[in-house]
């Protein structure tokens, strides 16, 4: 159990927010373990934990509206909260465009290539890097890199939002070429541990995907639209955390309970193009606890989506 998942006094009881149900699961362990000697129905609530588990290990049911609602009451009985703050899983939203954005994003790659029309986070866009989002271009590391910053901008503007961090598309490549030690500088100013989410887009010469490190659940996930597994990069980024944690803090990080998942089930791209706007989606839904509800059919709404985002130096959906 990790000092960020929960705190909590018994001697000051108040809201208390769970970041997922592994979580709130874990916590009625920790008072099972803690508090047994003194509180007379720990028994009982020692018993549920150990039912329900059996239970979502054999039905996958662990975010059960049922489940859910029977452990905040047995939490409620047990340390008295006034609530219990489960993570939303919000519904994917995909704004409609106006007339003007629409014909925001038809200037935005029409005119000379070379002109500058976005500044920002250190970044210079231009219609070259815009143009790479039309029709059914290969998007360019720049417009990748301009988006993660758009949603770690999202993150810190909005407490509704998980708290997220990105890496730019350089940092896996150099994962992979120089190891962990490498990028010490990288996190210098930064606490990487502090955060909720961790976006790391993988560029693999000519095919974009997406991972993403989740502290809420100690879990390390590859998106590709493609369909393919990296167990390279699972292991990878686990002994990057692992030697990034001795950097920083000075202790080894046991990462023997973080979970490593090639995701399936996900949308897949039908041609050989669209894996940047996948990626840049993915970790868009993510980072705002949105389901995966898109697809390759949504693409060319996507990229228009995209540029209009870049342009005005937001997202749509704040």
């Amino acid at each position: 159990m990790t000092k960020c998942e929960f705190d909590f006094d018994k001697r000051k009881m108040g809201n208390i927010i769970f970041r997922s149900f592994n979580i709130l699961t874990k916590l009625v362990q920790v008072i099972v373990n803690k508090f047994k000697y003194s509180w007379c129905k720990i028994a009982s609530y020692k018993h549920f934990v150990q039912h329900r588990q059996r239970n979502d290990s054999r039905q996958n049911a662990v975010h059960g509206d049922s489940n859910l609602k029977l452990l905040c009451h047995n939490v409620y009985d047990c340390l008295h909260f006034k609530e219990i703050v489960l993570p939303e899983i919000f519904e994917a939203e995909l704004p409609r465009l106006t007339n003007e954005q629409l014909d925001m994003t038809h200037r935005a790659i029409n005119g000379n290539p070379n002109d500058v029309i976005v500044q920002k986070f250190n970044l210079n866009i231009t219609r070259r890097d815009l143009s790479t989002l039309a029709g059914l271009n290969w998007v360019n590391d720049t417009v990748i890199n301009f988006y993660m910053n758009l949603i770690i901008e999202r993150s810190k503007k909005s407490i509704k939002y998980p708290k997220t961090w990105a890496f730019n598309t350089f940092f896996y490549v150099k994962l992979i070429k120089d190891g962990p030690q490498s990028l010490r500088r990288w996190t210098k100013k930064i606490d990487l541990f502090s955060y909720d989410l961790i976006c790391i887009p993988i560029h693999l010469g000519v095919h974009w995907c997406m991972a993403i490190i989740d502290f809420r659940d100690n879990s390390i996930r590859y998106y590709d639209c493609m369909g393919s597994s990296n167990n390279t990069c699972l292991r990878a980024l686990r002994l990057y955390l692992e030697a990034e944690y001795l950097d920083k803090k000075g202790i080894d990080y046991d990462t023997s309970g973080f979970t490593l998942e090639n995701m399936e089930n996900i949308p897949q791209q039908m041609n050989r193009s669209d894996c940047g706007p996948f990626s840049c989606t993915f970790a868009e839904f993510i980072s705002r606890n949105a389901k995966i509800t898109f697809g390759q059919d949504n693409m060319p709404y996507l990229r228009k989506k995209i540029i209009v985002e870049i342009v005005t130096g937001e997202m749509l959906i704040k």
